[in-house]
């Protein structure tokens, strides 16, 4: 059906300068733009952000809309309580109305409605990290597996990963940092961290992980609050690392496209 000048979304790069016209529209009520991508987050957290998280701003080299997923709580999102749906579902609405055009969320457990959300998006939703995992599989040796790093290894259920796309979690083995003396901060909203010590817990957990199987050719990590230590993993480890913010680059440039430019 053909949108009328109060539906129409603009979708593409605007120059310049390259027409002699150039007529854009936007939707009635919709009084931002820039953000390609929208990023749902868990409303009732407490504990640092630091750059490389998920939530944080300078994480990034292009606009991100945030929004809250109001009255949510992580045991509320580790349990996938149905309660949470309505307001997901509100949370990504009121993004789509502010015009993004693909959207993620802030923890790995957002999984959980993946396809919910997804079908009931008209633009494209990856919640979780876990959903780059059937691509990692795809691209290394069927003879190698993937570790991933979890905050809540308890919560990583059959159900969770079949709706993120996996269905050949044999190739998975999972490593689970839920009570790491510092890291478990995070879980257990305290407020405070000392994140040179997170970093080197998660460390110690990858190369745990790859030291005790060998065969693993890439890291997943789960957590939203994980990618601010990615790099560290990746040296310590010598494998690929992919993260919440591999998926939301991925998914941004696909809306993102702009004209190249240079000599020949």
């Amino acid at each position: 059906m053909k949108q009328t000048s109060s539906q129409r979304r603009e979708f593409g790069y605007i120059p310049a300068d390259e027409e002699p016209t150039q007529w854009v529209c936007m939707p009635k009520g919709q009084n931002i733009s820039g953000y390609n991508t929208g990023i749902i987050y868990i409303e009732n957290v407490w504990y640092p952000l630091v750059p490389g998280n998920v939530v944080n701003a300078h994480t990034y080299d292009f606009p991100v809309r945030l929004k809250a997923v109001r009255g949510l709580d992580t045991p509320k999102l580790h349990a996938a309580d149905p309660e949470a749906w309505g307001a997901i579902l509100e949370a990504a609405s009121e993004l789509r109305r502010e015009g993004v055009r693909v959207i993620s969320g802030a923890c790995g457990f957002f999984g959980h409605f993946q396809s919910r959300l997804a079908d009931a998006m008209d633009i494209p939703v990856a919640l979780s990290s876990l959903v780059q995992i059937p691509w990692i599989q795809s691209s290394i040796s069927t003879r190698s597996q993937i570790g991933v790093l979890t905050a809540n290894a308890a919560a990583l259920t059959p159900q969770l990963l079949k709706e993120c796309g996996i269905l050949q979690s044999d190739r998975l083995v999972i490593k689970d940092l839920r009570h790491a003396p510092h890291f478990s901060a995070i879980m257990e909203d305290r407020g405070c961290f000392d994140n040179a010590q997170v970093r080197l817990e998660v460390v110690a957990a990858a190369e745990e992980l790859v030291h005790d199987n060998p065969n693993i050719g890439a890291i997943c990590l789960e957590c939203s609050d994980m990618p601010p230590y990615a790099y560290a993993i990746q040296r310590a480890v010598q494998l690929p690392v992919f993260d919440f913010t591999t998926m939301i680059r991925w998914l941004n440039n696909s809306v993102s496209a702009k004209p190249y430019a240079g000599w020949i």
